[in-house]
C-alpha cells in the first residue's frame, strides 16, 4: 500500500455526533482528520471554529489539519495553534503579497505547528513557489473552496506534478475536493500523498471500505 495520508473532512460529518464520527474514521484507518474553517468573507459559507477544535483535541489522539478559509489568517494563527491544530493551512490568495505568506508560514511555525498553503483552482502552482520550501504542506483545491459535495476539477490535478517537481522531498502535497476512490487514484499517480475526502467517506455506509478504496 503506497504511504497516502487520507484526512477525512469533517463539514461531511455528523455534528450531533462528532465525536463518534472521528473515532469511527480512526478506526477505518484515517491517520487525521480535516478541519474546514470558514468565515463568511474569504468563502461564503460559515462552518466551525476555535471551540469545535479545542473540544477535538480532547477527544482523539489522530492528527487534527485545520483548513483556514478566512481572511487576515495571521489574527486566528494562535487560537487555533492553542486550541490543538497539529497542521494549519492558510490560502495564499488571502494574503497580500507573497511576503505576507511568509510572515504566516513563519508564524505558524513560531507555535510548533507544520505550516500549509493552499491554492484555489485559478492560482497557478508557479505563484507559491517563492515559499515552497517554507512549508511542510501544499493543498491543491480541486473544487472552488467554501462548500462540500463539488465536482472533481481534472485542470487542478495537473499542479501536483507541477509542485513535485519543484518541492523537497518530504513535502506533503494534498489534494482538496470531489476525492473518491476514481480522482483518488488520479491524484497520487500524478504525485499527491495526502488526500481529503468528504462526503465519499462520510457518506458511505462503511467507513472502512470507503477509506480503503481511497489508496
Amino acid at each position: 500500500m503506497k504511504e497516502i495520508i487520507i484526512s477525512p473532512s469533517i463539514l461531511s460529518a455528523d455534528f450531533a455526533e462528532l465525536g463518534r464520527e472521528v473515532d469511527a474514521v480512526k478506526k477505518a484507518g484515517a491517520k487525521g482528520v480535516h478541519i474546514d474553517v470558514m468565515d463568511g468573507h474569504f468563502v461564503p459559507n460559515i462552518t466551525i471554529g476555535v471551540p469545535v477544535v479545542k473540544s477535538l483535541r480532547k477527544a482523539t489522539d489522530l492528527i487534527l489539519d485545520t483548513h483556514l478559509m478566512i481572511e487576515n489568517p495571521e489574527k486566528y494563527i494562535k487560537p487555533f495553534a492553542q486550541a490543538g491544530s497539529d497542521i494549519l493551512t492558510f490560502h495564499f490568495e488571502a494574503c497580500k503579497n507573497i511576503s505576507h505568506a511568509a510572515e504566516v508560514i513563519s508564524l505558524i511555525k513560531s507555535f510548533g505547528k507544520k505550516a500549509g498553503i493552499s491554492i484555489k483552482p485559478a492560482t497557478s502552482a508557479e505563484e507559491i513557489f517563492p515559499v515552497l520550501d517554507k512549508v511542510d504542506l501544499v493543498l491543491v483545491m480541486t473544487v472552488e473552496p467554501g462548500f462540500g459535495g463539488q465536482e472533481f476539477m481534472h485542470d487542478c490535478a495537473m499542479k501536483i506534478p507541477v509542485i513535485k517537481e519543484h518541492a523537497q522531498e518530504n513535502l506533503i502535497i494534498q489534494v482538496d475536493g470531489g476525492i473518491n476512490n476514481l480522482t483518488s487514484k488520479i491524484c497520487t499517480s500524478l504525485g499527491a500523498n495526502s488526500l481529503v475526502a468528504g462526503s465519499y467517506i462520510f457518506g458511505h455506509n462503511d467507513y472502512s471500505k470507503a477509506v480503503q478504496s481511497l489508496y
